[in-house]
């Protein structure tokens, strides 16, 4: 069976202040090239997947850095349209202990944004694929970029890829109302979902009961009702849904679950110490694809890709830049962090 994986979004410029800088105490920024799809393409490469990530770019030299980032960690670009006149920015500032991390984004009219149906090349991104990915965020940027979304699913399926979305409903892109009825036409081709505490009730209006995101309460009950109405609603597959209890913006507590229709399957519990949240749900997305692709049971898929996830909140970026084997090391137990030699 095929191993190729292709995601689809918008990968954007991040700039940071320093260490934990507020945006006011900054002189310089850092750099990071980063996005949903993006970022699970790099988690694919990295544990040895063909991995494609398709997008639009500007023809220019910020378009090309972005680019050379993405094959620095071996993601295949030759499908990337190029044109437009700008890549996204976003600006990040890392909170710490009681306070939360910010986020302002200055994305309108880039290269994606204005992409139109017809600008990619679906059939050759998806030669030889048997996986296709993609986010909620990427159909919010407008309405032409969601009709070519359901324009690459359309395509995914006719060609007997599996489809997986990660529903990461973003308030300031589109409203409640409209993400739910642009979504929902979207989840016909859909086979795997990932969702987090707030997306399934943002988007959809399906909420757990007994549980407030905001002081870090999750019932476990709840999230059962949430993934057997998903899975019901929609005729999906497989239903995960990563459970993020928040005690500071410095410790988190991290775990999921997932769903099948036979039985609610919940990981193992992390206790985290934050280097970098960014991408976490991202990270998730990446490890569990390439334990359903690679034929892992959804026990193991599950307990793989909340290890993989664990990790990325140590490492500092948007993407997930380790091995199968240190994934595997934690979920296998040896989460005490000493020095290897």
């Amino acid at each position: 069976m095929s191993k190729k994986v292709v995601t689809f979004g918008e990968i954007m410029l991040r700039l940071s202040p320093p260490e934990h800088q507020r945006f006011t105490q900054a002189d310089s920024f850092e750099i990071v090239y980063g996005g949903g799809e993006a970022n699970v393409a790099v988690s694919a490469a990295n544990y040895g997947l063909d991995a494609a990530f398709v997008t639009k770019l500007p023809d220019n030299a910020i378009g090309d850095s972005a680019i050379n980032e993405l094959r620095r960690y071996g993601v295949d670009t030759n499908f990337i349209a190029r044109g437009g006149d700008r890549i996204g920015i976003y600006y990040y500032e890392k909170g710490a202990s009681v306070r939360p991390s910010k986020v302002i984004y200055d994305r309108a009219y880039s290269a994606i944004a204005e992409a139109k149906p017809g600008d990619i090349d679906w059939k050759g991104a998806f030669e030889g694929a048997t996986w296709f990915h993609f986010t909620g965020i990427t159909p919010a940027l407008g309405e032409d970029v969601a009709k070519l979304t359901e324009e690459g699913c359309k395509v995914a399926k006719e060609m007997g890829l599996t489809v997986s979305c990660d529903l990461n409903y973003r308030k300031k892109l589109w409203t409640t109302e409209e993400a739910g009825k642009t979504m929902g036409e979207l989840m016909k081709y859909v086979d795997v979902i990932v969702a987090n505490e707030e997306d399934a009730e943002k988007v959809f209006g399906i909420k757990a009961a007994k549980t407030d995101v905001t002081s870090g309460e999750l019932d476990m009950e709840g999230y059962k009702y949430v993934a057997k109405e998903l899975k019901e609603r929609f005729d999906l597959e497989i239903v995960t849904i990563t459970l993020r209890e928040s005690i500071s913006a410095s410790d988190n507590n991290w775990s999921a679950m997932l769903y099948d229709g036979n039985e609610y399957l919940f990981s193992k519990k992390y206790n985290l110490h934050i280097v970098d949240r960014v991408g976490g749900g991202d990270s998730f997305g990446g490890g569990l694809i390439y334990s359903l692709v690679s034929g892992y049971g959804h026990r193991d898929a599950l307990e793989f890709a909340v290890a993989a996830s664990a990790l990325k909140h140590t490492i500092i970026g948007d993407a997930n830049h380790v091995s199968v084997e240190e994934v595997n090391n934690l979920k296998d137990g040896d989460a005490s962090g000493r020095v290897q030699r």
